[in-house]
């Protein structure tokens, strides 16, 4: 008898591993950083079903080594860390763990709004450098919020819940994305522009495109010269939407007054990175979705997929379900003891 074996690529936080763990055949890389490639590719080649991180590089070469694979599930709403395309074609199912973090994510969207536009990180290192003697008027001046005009990149559920969250802010809100959605701008108030005109117009610009080949290097030096000199960038979206040469010039020529990143390209950011020499921008390490309630539900949301698809459910969060019918027919000669 087959017994479908489970590998996931991380230790979990929440009841994840517990819902795993009455699986027949659990391996597990048991440490908070992601495991080397070896130690990816030779589990990978013996398993049913693979759990996996944004971290884990999910390739041709990989792919071509799992021929047991039926299902991969990625912990992340994104997954341009998978190969799609040769998952795909090796039948191999890719699902997904959108709709449980956007809240979350946008809370911390304006958790780096405020602290870009009140200086807040570049207030902490003034007062633990010793340099706070008195109060001064002009002393670490920041940018309002209130009133000010807000440009969202990308009207996803992240998107939607910014744009929620301006409302109470009293902001302007204006949005740019592939298509327009009428029944949220009667809803929240929103105006939809084109790219440029949303940047030319923007006080605040966040960003949550998904990075696809058209949407990599969105935000680069042209972009960046069409922004107001007091503008501000927030991306919690995907560090390769910003170009981060042309951002480091803009910053430090006083193109843009300054901004709030959660995510880098490449990520670590490497420490000799010239951005982090500067003020006027914050840098945190992908922590956009990271409370202990969204990160167990995200762990959750990825093993309820996984177990789904070995036992022969599409998950509503397949990325790659149009390959429904060839898929189903790998997974029952993959695992015919369970079909």
């Amino acid at each position: 008898m087959v017994k479908p074996i489970v590998f996931v690529t991380r230790r979990l936080p929440g009841g994840a591993i517990d819902q795993l763990a009455p699986h027949p055949a659990l391996r597990r890389w048991e440490e908070e950083l992601p495991p080397p490639r070896r130690a990816l590719l030779r589990p990978a080649a013996r398993c049913h079903g693979l759990l996996t991180l944004l971290t884990d590089r999910v390739d041709a070469e990989l792919l071509e080594g799992a021929s047991h694979l039926v299902v991969l599930s990625n912990m992340a709403t994104g997954f341009d860390n998978i190969d799609v395309a040769a998952a795909s074609q090796r039948s191999v199912l890719v699902t997904r763990t959108p709709g449980v973090l956007s809240e979350t994510v946008a809370d911390f969207t304006f958790a780096l709004l405020l602290a870009a536009a009140r200086r807040v990180t570049e207030a902490d290192r003034y007062v633990r450098a010793s340099r706070w003697k008195t109060w001064g008027p002009s002393i670490l001046l920041g940018r309002d919020v209130f009133g000010a005009t807000l440009g969202i990149v990308g009207l996803g559920g992240v998107g939607t819940e910014v744009a929620r969250r301006a409302r109470g802010f009293g902001m302007r809100i204006m949005y740019y994305d592939r298509a327009r959605k009428p029944a949220l701008e009667r809803r929240y108030g929103l105006t939809f522009l084109p790219l440029e005109d949303l940047l030319r117009e923007s006080d605040f610009v966040t960003l949550h495109a998904s990075l696809t080949p058209q949407t990599r290097g969105l935000i680069g030096r042209r972009e960046l010269d069409l922004m107001k000199e007091s503008a501000i960038l927030i991306n919690t979206g995907r560090g390769p939407l910003v170009d981060q040469k042309a951002l480091y010039e803009a910053l430090q020529s006083g193109r843009i007054a300054s901004a709030a990143l959660d995510v880098t390209d490449p990520e670590p950011i490497s420490p000799d990175d010239p951005l982090l020499t500067l003020d006027n921008v914050v840098v945190v390490p992908h922590i956009a979705s990271a409370s202990v309630a969204t990160r167990g539900r995200m762990a959750m949301l990825a093993a309820e997929n996984l177990l789904a698809a070995l036992g022969g459910r599409m998950p509503k969060d397949s990325v790659n379900r149009e390959i429904s019918r060839t898929w189903r027919a790998a997974r029952r000669r993959r695992l015919p003891s369970l079909s």
